[in-house]
């Protein structure tokens, strides 16, 4: 099963009755996702992830033996199967791994206003389709003191094995949930932002943009530095409904940086020292 498909409770029907034909067919109703490398496992297992199954390549059950000896004592329903690399190949799809697969139990996402309650930096990626950049974003988040991360409607999912690999495990460290719907986003998201005190900085290039060391940004006491896709970037609507447009200064002609990298420096430039 792809990553999708583990996240469709619909689609988990066949397994959870393949699995236990007399228990209840919507058991996995929030479905599974899917980690890599025992550093990912670990933070998983950290943030109070249930594993459902553990499959690895045999040339890294030695490597993990303490990691699947942890798991086999905590979950025993769990299934813990070590193959060899052409049968895992064979069963995932994955022509390369970089340590044992664990499919977790996914756990409901935390309630936008709790996370935005106590924080004072947080991440709002929109439309963010690449799953290197959302891994990537999620590491910096955490390293630069971002509080909580927030996703539009269309931003793919941080749990999934890239995703979540890219990170280093951050996905779990790191609360996030979605922001809006899918009819109007900015103008949903804003409104919460600004009620739970939030001023709103859209990263992107325009005439009117202020420098992201602008003493404004660090000085506020909430600040929701809004992130677009590599290509487009953000949506008009979206910028019009910031408080601010932010650039970050460039040199030698170069006109942006990757998002990934732009959001490390957003976070430093405008991290809280409250």
């Amino acid at each position: 099963m792809t990553d999708g498909e583990l996240r469709d409770p619909k689609q988990l029907v066949g397994l959870a009755r393949a699995c236990d034909p007399t228990g209840a067919p919507d058991r996995l109703s929030a479905g599974l996702f899917v980690a890599e490398s025992v550093n990912v496992i670990e933070r998983a297992l950290a943030a109070g992830h249930r594993p459902f199954a553990v499959l690895t390549d045999a040339r890294w059950e030695r490597a993990a033996a303490p990691l699947l000896d942890r798991i086999r004592a905590a979950t025993p329903e769990a299934p813990v199967i070590v193959a060899p690399t052409e049968e895992v190949r064979a069963l995932t799809g994955y022509q390369e791994t970089r340590g044992p697969l664990c499919a977790f139990h996914r756990a409901p996402e935390p309630a936008l206003t709790d996370l935005l309650a106590g924080a004072h930096r947080v991440a709002v990626l929109e439309d963010i389709t690449n799953y290197t950049n959302i891994g990537a974003i999620f590491r910096s988040a955490a390293a630069l003191g971002i509080d909580a991360v927030l996703l539009t409607p269309s931003c793919h999912d941080p749990l999934f094995r890239r995703a979540s690999r890219v990170a280093m495990g951050t996905v779990f460290q790191v609360p996030w949930a979605r922001i809006g719907t899918d009819r109007d986003w900015a103008a949903e998201g804003a409104a919460l932002l600004r009620d739970a005190g939030f001023a709103t900085a859209a990263l992107a290039l325009s005439d009117n943009s202020i420098s992201v060391a602008d003493p404004r940004l660090k000085a506020a006491d909430k600040l929701a530095l809004v992130l677009g896709t590599e290509g487009d970037g953000l949506r008009p609507v979206t910028i019009a409904t910031c408080d601010y447009t932010v650039r970050i200064p460039m040199a030698h002609g170069v006109d942006s940086l990757n998002v990934a990298a732009a959001s490390a420096v957003a976070f430093w430039e405008t991290r809280w020292e409250g």
